[in-house]
């Protein structure tokens, strides 16, 4: 508040308490809430009235583009706006060469990686067609008897599974 801390507050509130009486103390805190009240809203309509004469005189406006010649931000967004525009653009320039070629590499970079994501669903598409027989073996081997080792119900198993682990490690 002014600068006063609570013990200064606690001092002041018991020397009212004793020159104006227990009585009369809560008529002098609302009547001089009532002046401090009017004295909030005179300053503020007073920097409303300020703000409205300078907003008429044109100060406001000339405040703003002080601000904005000292704004390096702004000043900075300016220079890069003029740097992009484009009705500054030469098809035959440097910069369009380096668009193109980067078109180009995205387009071959496009084709590559749909080759080998066509690549890996295939391979994907193999382990599980092996893993169906190998399921479909066992499921034999259960049918046909406890006698019947599954080494010879599924003759493919071994050869699925390195299938399977050179489809799963070629990531590149």
């Amino acid at each position: 508040m002014f600068g006063m801390g609570w013990t200064e507050l606690l001092l002041i509130g018991i020397v009212a308490l004793i020159v104006v009486g227990p009585k009369d103390l809560p008529v002098l805190f609302r009547n001089m809430g009532q002046f401090v009240g009017k004295a909030r809203g005179m300053a503020r309509e007073f920097s409303r009235a300020m703000e409205d004469a300078a907003d008429q005189s044109g100060m406001k406006d000339a405040t703003d583009a002080l601000r904005g010649l000292s704004n390096p931000k702004k000043f900075g967004l300016d220079k890069v706006k003029d740097a992009a525009d484009f009705t500054k653009w030469e098809p035959g320039s440097n910069t369009a060469k380096l668009a193109e070629d980067r078109a180009e590499a995205a387009k071959k970079i496009h084709a590559a990686s749909a080759e080998k994501a066509t690549k890996r669903r295939e391979a994907e598409a193999a382990a599980q067609a092996d893993k169906t027989a190998q399921d479909a073996a066992k499921a034999a081997a259960k049918a046909t008897g406890p006698g019947a080792s599954q080494a010879d119900a599924t003759p493919d198993a071994g050869a699925a599974a390195p299938q399977a682990d050179t489809a799963g490690d070629s990531k590149a």
